[in-house]
């Protein structure tokens, strides 16, 4: 089976086969060797990464992450407790910032977003118990062998944004919710034949067993 078909490319300078979709993007390689698909728990962690997705919409990951530090500079490293007090000024001030995407509507989702979190953190238990439970506490192995058998949304990403949204935030349609799930390892959508596959299962396996990844 061919790359393009089976979704592997093998052409980089380390020979290890990877999924097809961070090319041969040394940021974006680096990206999908040590972040997509690791299990994250951090709730401040899991915040940021869900407003970069939602900042993402209608745009290409890659255009986010080589924003991504701009970012993080504009909303004062994502803090949620920062960003929920962010007024229109603040708005404005994002949206006159080159470093970001400046749609006011995403910004303005930031904002809600973090004042979302907070509540559910006060509420209890946190904003990562939140996430994770609609997985179990545990990653989903898709054991996916082609990038056809790769879903783009599911019936448990439509059941996340459906919550998100009740609880403040926007952006979150079931397209978006599932890229992220992916991305903080909740989904192991790394191809069985990418070299990131047995390495993010194993993480999955120690956080199913109650260790840390």
């Amino acid at each position: 089976m061919s790359e393009a078909a089976t979704g592997l490319i093998t052409g980089h300078a380390d020979g290890c086969p990877r999924c097809w979709w961070p090319g041969l993007d040394p940021l974006y390689v680096a990206y999908h060797d040590t972040e997509w698909g690791v299990p994250e728990t951090d709730s401040r962690a899991l915040y940021e990464k869900l407003i970069l997705d939602g900042f993402q919409a209608g745009l290409s990951w890659i255009t986010i992450l080589r924003r991504r530090e701009g970012f993080r500079r504009a909303f004062e490293g994502f803090a949620p407790e920062r960003v929920a007090r962010f007024t229109e000024a603040d708005v404005e001030r994002l949206m006159g910032d080159t470093g970001i995407i400046r749609n006011r509507a995403k910004i303005r989702g930031a904002i809600a977003g973090a004042q979302a979190w907070l509540s559910i953190e006060e509420a209890g238990p946190g904003f990562s118990a939140f996430l994770w439970d609609f997985c179990d506490g545990r990653p989903i192995q898709t054991n996916a062998a082609t990038r056809a058998e790769i879903a783009t949304e599911t019936d448990l990403s439509r059941k996340m944004g459906k919550a998100l949204k009740a609880k403040g935030f926007t952006f979150c349609g079931p397209t978006i919710v599932h890229a992220f799930m992916q991305a903080v390892g909740m989904v192991n959508d790394h191809l069985t034949g990418c070299h990131r596959h047995a390495a993010c299962a194993t993480l999955g396996a120690a956080l199913r067993e109650g260790r840390h990844p």
